[in-house]
């Protein structure tokens, strides 16, 4: 068994037992199958020696005995990780980032505490994921939806607290912007309630986030100074109805009052999440003058590609419109959307998706972007399964996940960007004119793009991580960082959040010796690490 580094076999075996008498000894994992489960699924450096694995594992079942393993951690000196779910699949899994540290595996903490329907708001613990939550809705008929990301069997406050996003409203879909009030458990072992929580006897947990006070609840996302063990979200009202209009518009430059009118008509309330997609794009490599163009010594202008797409007539491109409320409210808003779009772009054409109304049957179902309705699934992992024209599926996925401004001009500025970087680095491009960002984000766009890693192949894993580091570095010289990554990177997306001589890294330093003296909290997390491993890293 791998034991945490500086830690004697004495210290560790007293740590473990240490551990047992806070869980039950059946609750802490030590042996090499078990241990192994915690491995990334989809490591890019899996069997290389910068792989981060575990030492153990321990599954807490309440905030008191989380207190009680921190304590014990903090007694030993033992490096600890949180989890919730450990799903989070292509930004690092369950794997710790400093190799020999115990995961605190938080999924037996999976108690739905609270929904309410009328004032629209959950409270739930780290282990509970998108299904429970949705089971537990409709078990109890509750008029709410959860909105939630692709895949539904991760954790809603794992995903908050690592600032995942989904699909629905604005007011939902960015996670931790719908969180109200934490407990958590801070790196001493003693709790605390963040907001109306630290209210005794409040009612109001779920409503009002702020409380009295300065607000702290950032420090635990995406952080490492406590082990969060509740929280609130905000739920949405469900809807009487919902229907979609799509919107083509015929040129490449149209995307600029494209999104430019989206925006205003996203931001007024007036729809929900706007998915956009170029119409020309499964074109691919398939179509020999679009792939002799991008082959071509230089970049297509955009002359060369607005002539490719009058050419098929077809549009270059696509926004799909959400529209939620009542049949009446929904009508009047998709003319709104159509008049606002019809003046701001000549020659915009419009198709309407069939008006469905709750509860939806069985064939509506099945058709349904189920994410969009709050239903969880798993239909994600279909994308890339194993299938007779895909035999041999990739091992994985790594996302590359930048934040540009929420303009057409961005988008396209985006896409030569990334375009001449890959074509720097001799690599086949994984942008074209083609590529549409991600809407996940109310105020920003997600430009994102989604490597695959291997188990057999290091060579190619290694390629993957070179290039990954390079788009970070090309990314960030742009004023594009990323929003999350994997702990193999976030060394390297922290460094680009430089102002004034890494001044922010520098405060959360500060903050990490201040909470956390013996550096127990998963050390690394963000690239924050604890002063005594600053020092060995030079």
């Amino acid at each position: 068994m791998q034991t945490p580094a500086g830690i004697s076999q004495n210290e560790w075996i007293a740590a473990l037992d240490a551990f047992r008498d806070a869980v039950g000894p059946e609750w802490v994992f030590t042996n090499e199958e078990d241990v192994a489960l915690y491995r990334d699924a989809y490591s890019v450096v899996w069997d290389e020696p910068e792989e981060r694995l575990a030492s153990a594992a321990v599954a807490p079942d309440s905030a008191e005995q989380v207190s009680a393993v921190v304590r014990a951690a903090n007694r030993y000196r033992i490096p600890i990780y949180a989890i919730s779910t450990g799903k989070n699949l292509g930004y690092g899994g369950s794997a710790p980032n400093l190799s020999g540290s115990v995961v605190l595996d938080l999924k037996r903490m999976n108690r739905v505490l609270e929904v309410d329907d009328t004032r629209h708001f959950a409270i739930v613990e780290p282990g509970v994921a998108y299904f429970d939550l949705y089971r537990y809705i409709q078990d109890r008929n509750l008029n709410v939806w959860v909105d939630c990301p692709d895949p539904g069997w991760g954790s809603v406050m794992g995903n908050a607290l690592d600032h995942g996003v989904g699909y629905t409203y604005n007011a939902y879909r960015d996670h931790f912007h719908s969180h109200c009030g934490m407990e958590v458990v801070l790196a001493n072992g003693e709790i605390v309630r963040t907001g109306m929580g630290a209210l005794p006897g409040a009612e109001t947990w779920g409503e009002y986030r702020y409380g009295f006070g300065p607000t702290v609840d950032g420090l635990f996302a995406q952080g490492n100074v406590g082990v969060v063990t509740k929280m609130g979200i905000h739920l949405m009202p469900a809807p009487e109805a919902y229907q979609t209009s799509a919107v083509t518009v015929p040129r490449r430059a149209d995307i600029i009052p494209l999104v430019a009118t989206v925006n205003a008509l996203e931001h007024g309330g007036i729809i929900g999440m706007p998915e956009y997609r170029s119409t020309l794009g499964g074109f691919g490599g398939a179509d020999p003058e679009l792939a002799e163009m991008l082959a071509g010594p230089g970049l297509p202008t955009d002359e060369q590609l607005e002539q490719y797409a009058t050419l098929r007539n077809r549009g270059y491109w696509s926004c799909n419109l959400q529209f939620y409320g009542g049949p009446g409210v929904i009508a009047a808003k998709i003319e709104y959307a159509k008049d606002r779009l019809r003046t701001a772009i000549p020659g915009a054409t419009f198709n309407d998706g069939e008006l469905w109304t709750f509860p939806l049957t069985q064939a509506q179902l099945d058709q349904a972007h189920k994410v969009a309705l709050g239903i969880p699934n798993m239909s994600q992992f279909s994308i890339g399964a194993r299938s007779p024209l895909n035999p041999s599926p990739r091992d994985g996925h790594l996302w590359f996940s930048p934040l540009i401004p929420k303009t057409g001009e961005a988008v396209l500025e985006a896409q030569r960007v990334f375009m001449q970087a890959f074509r720097d680095l001799g690599e086949p491009s994984m942008v074209s004119p083609f590529s549409a960002p991600a809407t996940w984000m109310y105020r920003a766009f997600i430009f994102i793009m989604g490597f695959p890693v291997s188990r057999s192949d290091p060579e190619q894993n290694r390629r993957t991580r070179e290039i990954f580091r390079t788009l970070v570095r090309v990314g960030a010289e742009h004023g594009w960082g990323e929003y999350r990554t994997a702990p193999v990177f976030q060394d390297e997306v922290m460094a680009t959040y430089s102002y004034n001589n890494n001044a922010l890294l520098r405060l959360h330093e500060t903050i990490k010796d201040a909470l956390d003296s013996n550096g127990i909290l998963s050390a690394g997390r963000s690239g924050i690490w604890p002063r005594h491993l600053r020092e060995e890293r030079g």
